[in-house]
Parts: C-alpha cells; sequence; structure tokens
C-alpha cells in the first residue's frame, strides 16, 4: 500500500515522499525545492497532505511557500521552538504524528540544529519501520554540528541507536561517498567499510541513491555510531592526543570524531 521514494533536489539533496497507493496521498519531507515535487507528484498522480520538517535551514523548507501556493490544504507539521514558523501543525518531541494510519514519533535530535527533530514509525513498511533523521544521521556519518555541542549530538545520536536495526535510515543529502572516505581514513583496516564504499560507488555510477541504509548497517558501519567500538576509540586517542583534545567519554569519542571529519 505504500511506497518510500527519494526525490533528488537541489545539488546533493533528498526530499523523501511517502505515498499511500490506495488513496494517492502523499507525505513530503524536507521540501528544500519546489518543483521535483510536483514534477514527481504529477507523474504518479499523487495527491500532496502532509509535510514534515525536521529542522529549520533552508535547504529543508525553502520550497514550503511554493507548495502551499499550489497545495493550500496541505498540513505542514515541524517544530515548534524553531526559527521555522510556517507549520500549521507546530510538534515537541514525545508527540506523534498520525498519518494515513501510520504514526510517527517525534523525537528530539539537537545537535546539527537546536530545533532538530526526527520522525520514526515502526508501522512496516514493506518489512522495515522508517525514520526520517533529516540532518542528524547520514549513511556512514552524521550532521555538522551548527547549533548544538557534541555532548547534545552523541546523545541524540544514542537515541536513534536505539531503534529497531529494520529501520530505513531516511536522510536529507548523498554524502555518503564523502562520508566514506572519511570512514576509511580513520578507519583503513575495515573490511566492511571498503566494500560499502564500493557497492556505493557503484550505485552512484548508474545514477541510483546510495539511502536509504538501515540502522543496523550504520550501527555497524559509521564511525559516529561507534563510540564504544575499540577500534573508533583507538583511533579518537591517537587523534586526541595530537590535536589535545579531552578523551573521558563517550561524548568526548565522539567529539574527536566528529573533529577529525570537520577537518579532514
Amino acid at each position: 500500500m505504500f511506497s518510500l521514494h527519494p526525490i533528488p533536489a537541489l545539488s546533493d539533496n533528498y526530499i523523501w515522499c511517502l505515498a499511500d497507493g490506495q488513496s494517492g496521498k502523499a507525505l513530503i519531507v524536507d521540501p528544500g525545492q519546489a518543483a521535483p515535487v510536483e514534477v514527481y507528484l504529477a507523474e504518479h498522480h499523487l495527491i500532496l497532505d502532509t509535510i514534515l520538517v525536521t529542522h529549520h535551514h533552508p535547504d529543508h523548507v525553502g520550497g514550503i511557500q511554493a507548495l502551499l501556493a499550489q497545495h493550500p490544504h496541505t498540513r505542514v507539521v515541524g517544530p515548534s521552538e524553531s526559527p521555522y514558523q510556517g507549520s500549521t501543525h507546530p510538534v515537541r518531541p514525545g508527540d506523534e504524528v498520525v498519518w494515513q494510519g501510520m504514526t510517527f514519533d517525534v523525537l528530539p535530535v539537537p545537535g546539527h540544529t537546536l530545533d532538530h527533530l526526527a520522525f520514526f514509525s515502526a508501522d512496516a513498511i514493506n518489512g522495515h519501520c522508517t525514520l526520517f533523521c533529516g540532518d542528524t544521521l547520514f549513511a556512514s556519518g552524521c550532521g555538522r554540528l551548527f547549533e548544538g555541542t557534541p555532548e547534545q549530538m552523541q546523545r541524540s545520536l544514542a537515541t536513534l541507536r536505539e531503534l529497531p536495526g529494520n529501520t530505513k535510515v531516511c536522510c536529507a543529502h548523498e554524502y555518503t561517498l564523502a562520508n566514506l572516505r572519511f570512514a576509511r581514513h580513520w578507519l583503513p583496516g575495515d573490511l566492511a567499510l571498503e566494500s560499502f564504499e564500493a557497492d556505493c560507488r557503484a550505485k552512484r555510477e548508474q545514477g541510483v541513491p546510495t539511502v536509504p541504509t538501515t540502522l543496523e548497517q550504520e550501527r555497524q558501519l559509521n564511525p559516529f555510531l561507534r563510540w564504544d567500538d575499540p577500534l573508533v576509540i583507538e583511533s579518537a586517542r591517537q587523534y586526541a592526543q595530537r590535536h589535545h583534545l579531552r578523551m573521558a567519554s563517550d561524548a568526548d569519542v565522539f567529539a574527536a570524531v566528529r573533529h577529525g571529519k570537520d577537518h579532514f
């Protein structure tokens, strides 16, 4: 009944479309641009019904006004405490969003921005749970800390790490190959990362998105979720010594990895 598809937008964004094949209604996540959404809706004979907003950055909300001009009855669900004030249905952490019988839990994931939310549904689509995580978690990466602290981001990622392993991680950017270049630099002996990079490179050469991944895959591969992995800890310890960083907690390990990526 339901289908899930990433719509490419801007230079490397993905706007997610969740479609109900029975009703023809569509839920759109983080539309930074209106035109690609309009084209996809028209091609698939879908009716825009709901927009989810994870955070306020322009490449996530920039297309909403134009979409509402064409679809004025669309519900816009986004963080209540946010610089973006265009939500018709503001939500807070702990709330639920119901769409076509599916329930999404609203999760607080500050770090990339302070208003950042994620939307998680345990209702299965083709056997998988669904996570719309914006710019918090990427395939083999995570978002930059524009507003939050490493401690906040590590706690946010810990929240996501505890979700079921079969969860589809629907992130908002095609950053996978760049993330993998850093991950393999940080963990040069990780053969699983090497194999995953080859698979992703083949997909990109064919013009196929590398996402969604699964949370189980991210727990195994993503260095930003592996703050308690001895291999990641040792790389972080060596890096922290060279850069005079503190190493006393899981958050410090994460901070060292994030610092390494920021200066890679």
